[in-house]
């Protein structure tokens, strides 16, 4: 069985796209729980527009573009964590947002990949800042012994930072997804099997 969670270092990073290349590399079925702000392409469109695989139903469509937490509320929903249970079989879970995005007042993303111990993929960007955002990124996923799988990098190159965070946190580094534009299933698809090796992942 193949199973990961995809979380970021923050919000708008591009997870949804390197989730995509992921789901589609690998044939793998993908999962949202939550999905915030449905006026634009869902994070599932998305997905299946890009990597043709089998998309399953959110766990929770909120209208309101905001946290988990907020928009629930704003929206009326009460959001049930004992819901949020990934499906049985080969996975791709996309959280939202950085990991300590909160769910529900008491509860983060965070808290939830620790109760299902699935390895989990910290997607980073290269820009200014990443080395502090990861390290805290890996740092609170280890306080929560929540199993990491590895760092993928996105973005344009920047070789010290991509070689500094791995070391300081002793993970992976499983590779760099570079910008893709036009951004096409075909340009995707290219890009990752250049920059990745699926032997990595299985």
């Amino acid at each position: 069985m193949i199973r990961f969670v995809i979380t970021g270092t923050d919000t708008g990073i591009g997870k949804t796209v390197f989730s995509a290349a992921l789901a589609g590399a690998l044939g793998l079925p993908y999962w949202k729980p939550i999905q915030s702000g449905l006026e634009e392409e869902s994070d599932s469109q998305a997905v299946a527009r890009l990597a043709g695989v089998r998309v399953l139903p959110e766990g929770y469509r909120l209208v309101t573009p905001a946290s988990p937490h907020l928009a629930a509320e704003i929206d009326g929903v009460e959001i049930d964590p004992d819901a949020l249970t990934p499906p049985d079989g080969d996975l791709l879970v996309e959280g939202a947002g950085g990991a300590l995005v909160p769910v529900t007042r008491t509860l983060l993303y965070a808290d939830l990949f620790a109760r299902w111990r699935i390895p989990v993929i910290v997607c980073a960007r290269t820009s200014l800042g990443t080395i502090n955002h990861s390290l805290l990124t890996i740092e609170a996923l280890k306080a929560r012994d929540v199993p990491i799988h590895g760092l993928a990098f996105l973005g344009d190159a920047v070789p010290d930072s991509e070689a500094i965070i791995p070391e300081i946190a002793g993970v992976r580094r499983l590779g760099r997804l570079p910008i893709v534009a036009p951004l096409t299933p075909e340009a995707l698809a290219a890009a990752f099997a250049a920059n990745f090796d699926l032997a990595d992942f299985c």
